[in-house]
C-alpha cells in the first residue's frame, strides 16, 4: 500500500516595519522617507535572529522603514533573493498637504476621510483610492509564488490588516460600506511593530489560512 504524504505547506510571514520616526509622534515629510529610530533598529535585529532557517525569499515594501527592517533579515541570509514589491502602506491622504506634520496634526483628515467612505475618493496627487489599495492587497496574494515555501515579508500595518482583512471576510468586491468595515478591523487589530501574521496554505493551491499575530519576535 503506497504511503500518504503530507502536502507541502507554502509559510508567510507577514511582518510590519520597526518602530519609526512616524511612530513616536515625530513630524514627517515624504511617506516612502520615514526612518526607522534606533530602537526600530534593534527590532529588525530581532526579528532577524527569530528565524530558524533562511526563508526562501524575502520580499519587502520600497518604503524606507520596511526596508531597512528586510535589510537586517536579508543581511543575515545573504544567500535568500530580496524582491521590493508594491506592498506600501496605504497613503491615502496628499502627501505634500502632510508634508512635515505628525499624525496628531493629521487625525482631524484621517478622521474625515473614513468619514466619506469613497472607496473612488483621491484626496489629491500622489494618494491612493481605498479601491486602489485593496487591489494591491489582493494582487500581493496572487503574486505569492507556490515555489517558495517560507516566505519573509516585511510590509505595513495597514497593508497587513487588508490581506488579512480579505483573507477572513473573503470580499468579493469593494462594495458600499466595505470602508467602515475594513477601518472598525484595522482599528481592532493593531499589528505592533515587527509584529504581524503567518498565513499559510498547501503548495497543492489550497486557500490561505491565517494565523492571526504571530510572534514575529520568536522564532516560527
Amino acid at each position: 500500500m503506497a504511503a500518504e504524504h503530507t502536502p507541502l505547506q507554502q509559510v508567510v510571514r507577514l511582518i510590519r516595519h520597526g518602530e519609526s520616526a512616524a511612530n513616536i509622534g515625530a513630524a514627517t515629510d515624504d511617506p516612502a522617507l520615514i526612518p526607522l529610530t534606533e530602537r526600530g533598529v534593534e527590532q529588525a535585529r530581532r526579528v532577524a535572529q527569530s528565524f530558524l532557517k533562511a526563508p526562501g525569499l524575502i520580499v519587502t515594501s520600497p518604503f524606507n522603514r520596511a526596508h531597512c527592517t528586510a535589510q537586517a533579515t536579508a543581511g543575515r541570509f545573504p544567500e535568500t533573493a530580496l524582491q521590493v514589491w508594491p506592498i506600501h502602506e496605504f497613503t491615502y491622504l496628499e502627501p505634500t498637504r502632510c508634508a512635515n506634520t505628525t499624525a496628531m496634526e493629521r487625525r482631524a483628515w484621517v478622521q474625515a476621510y473614513w468619514r466619506r467612505a469613497d472607496p473612488d475618493y483621491r484626496d489629491g496627487p500622489g494618494a491612493e483610492t481605498f479601491r486602489e489599495f485593496i487591489q494591491r492587497a489582493r494582487d500581493f496574494l496572487a503574486a505569492l509564488v507556490s515555489g517558495h515555501r517560507d516566505v519573509a515579508v516585511f510590509s505595513h500595518g495597514q497593508f497587513i490588516n487588508a490581506v488579512a482583512w480579505l483573507l477572513e471576510g473573503k470580499a468579493e468586491s469593494v462594495a458600499p460600506g466595505c470602508m467602515h468595515d475594513y477601518r472598525a478591523y484595522e482599528l481592532s487589530n493593531p499589528v505592533a511593530n515587527c509584529s504581524g501574521y503567518q498565513i499559510h496554505r498547501a503548495t497543492c493551491g489550497s486557500d490561505w489560512q491565517l494565523a492571526r499575530h504571530s510572534g514575529c519576535l520568536t522564532a516560527c
